[in-house]
């Protein structure tokens, strides 16, 4: 694709010069397809995609002065000049020895201080795609070609396609929360791609809420001697308290997303600071612990709230007026320690699931940036989503056990006041009564859910950040 840009669009092209200025007006008339004398984001994107390029959106977003939605000549050249400055500064970046050449040392070595470990052959091939001329170095035109047309202007923005994004909501809160640059940590754009992620997942748990009902409703009350099919669970619970019943205890699951984002997020740069020097990127490994320190944290501060969503959850008709009723119950029959029951299988679970979360996702990146280096930079939207959905499943089906039997001890003293076990007297009674398998009650609606949560929470997430005005 980008010999044919160089051959077709952008014959002899150097910085900025009378050529350059012509072979733009080149371009543009191709993309201008209705020949108004405008480029809008539908005609951008029809032409970059012939191109084998992405971005539309974010270059008419980037370009467009007067904000009509389209770009005439003169925005659209403004635009690619503004951004050459841009790659031409990242470039020198990569040239570590200035010689006017990257080669697959230099490109190694800076993703390596990006956190993305790659071996010097991977870090060949995506020399290659870069290469035109065959020298096995990339110069500065041959970057430039690379990424005129794609609107990433920094490494940093190519690694963030790769960050394990926290917008894929599932339902649980055990993953390592995301990452933000200092660029953005000293902008308003990371507290806008918290509010995003958090409305992502309200509207998702929202969606998938009669699935993680009937998730619970399994674990508590399904056995060898008392089996609940799916169907037939949500005809008892229609039956038992009407359609409506089916989100019960979805209000404080989306309450509880506000304080728990907020926390984990602040808990996870203050652990990050105290793990790392001064100074140097954080490891993976060191990322890991922060992660789970910091998810324990918010674990601790909002468990009361994951014992309500549970009682509620599990309700009978006309039992709780609503959460405050449930609360004041819950603290005059059985004091407040009955808010932490379940906390120690809680908090053990965030080992598993983070861990394989996270090694899952670094272990499907890395092979797909085996085999795709010359896409390393824009992956795509499914690549991204499947790598996320196959990691976080992978964390739940880990964890499940634990998290079943927490959901048991919270669940405990609504469902027999006289009887209340430990966890590990929980776990053998499970396993003595209905087997290894008896510890993985409700797992399909809880696998059921998982598409539909992932799907709904990405679109909207794209929806929010539109809105907020930090659209990629």
């Amino acid at each position: 694709m980008y010999r044919a840009l160089r051959t077709f669009l952008l014959p002899g092209a150097r910085c900025w010069d009378t050529d350059s200025e012509r072979s733009y007006q080149d371009l543009f008339e191709r993309l201008d397809t209705n020949k108004d004398g405008k480029v809008d984001v539908a005609e951008l994107r029809a032409g970059l995609k012939n191109l084998g390029c992405h971005g539309g959106p974010k270059i008419v977003s980037s370009g467009d002065q007067n904000e009509d939605g389209c770009l005439d000549f003169n925005e659209f050249s403004k635009y690619l000049k503004d951004h050459e400055k841009k790659l031409r500064l990242t470039f020198k970046s990569l040239d570590r020895n200035n010689d006017g050449h990257i080669d697959a040392l230099e490109i190694q070595q800076s993703l390596a201080e990006l956190g993305i470990d790659i071996s010097q052959e991977n870090a060949q091939k995506i020399l290659q795609s870069m290469d035109i001329d065959g020298t096995m170095m990339v110069d500065w035109n041959e970057w430039r070609e690379h990424f005129l047309l794609y609107p990433a202007q920094s490494l940093q923005e190519i690694i963030r396609y790769w960050k394990h994004s926290s917008v894929l909501d599932i339902g649980d809160s055990l993953a390592i929360p995301d990452e933000f640059t200092e660029e953005e940590k000293s902008s308003d754009r990371w507290w806008k791609h918290l509010v995003a992620g958090a409305a992502a997942g309200a509207v998702s748990r929202t969606g998938t809420a009669p699935l993680d009902r009937m998730k619970v409703f399994m674990q508590v009350h399904s056995s060898k001697s008392n089996r609940i099919s799916l169907v037939g669970g949500f005809r008892q619970m229609i039956v038992e308290g009407g359609l409506g019943s089916l989100w019960r205890g979805n209000g404080i699951n989306v309450l509880k997303i506000a304080p728990e984002t907020a926390i984990k997020f602040m808990a996870y740069e203050q652990y990050k600071k105290l793990l790392s020097s001064k100074g140097e990127k954080i490891q993976t490994h060191q990322r890991f612990l922060a992660g789970s320190l910091a998810g324990a944290t918010a674990q601790t501060a909002i468990y009361p709230m994951e014992v309500l969503k549970t009682r509620l959850t599990l309700r009978k008709t006309g039992q709780y007026s609503g959460m405050f009723d449930c609360a004041k119950k819950i603290l005059k029959n059985e004091g407040v320690k009955a808010f932490y029951k379940g906390y120690v299988p809680n908090l053990v679970g965030i080992i598993p699931y983070a861990g394989i979360d996270l090694a899952v996702y670094e272990s499907l990146k890395g092979a797909w940036l085996s085999y795709h280096p010359k896409d390393s930079a824009n992956p795509g939207v499914m690549v991204l989503v499947g790598c996320g959905t196959v990691s976080s499943t992978c964390g739940q089906l880990a964890s499940y056990p634990l998290a079943l039997v927490r959901t048991r001890m919270q669940a405990q003293a609504s469902l027999d006041a006289s009887v209340q076990t430990s966890m590990t007297g929980l776990i053998k009674k499970i396993l003595a009564k209905d087997g290894f398998l008896g510890l993985y009650r409700g797992i399909l609606p809880n696998f059921m859910k998982v598409i539909p949560a992932v799907s709904i929470s990405y679109v909207v997430y794209e929806y929010m950040k539109t809105g907020l005005g930090i659209s990629n």
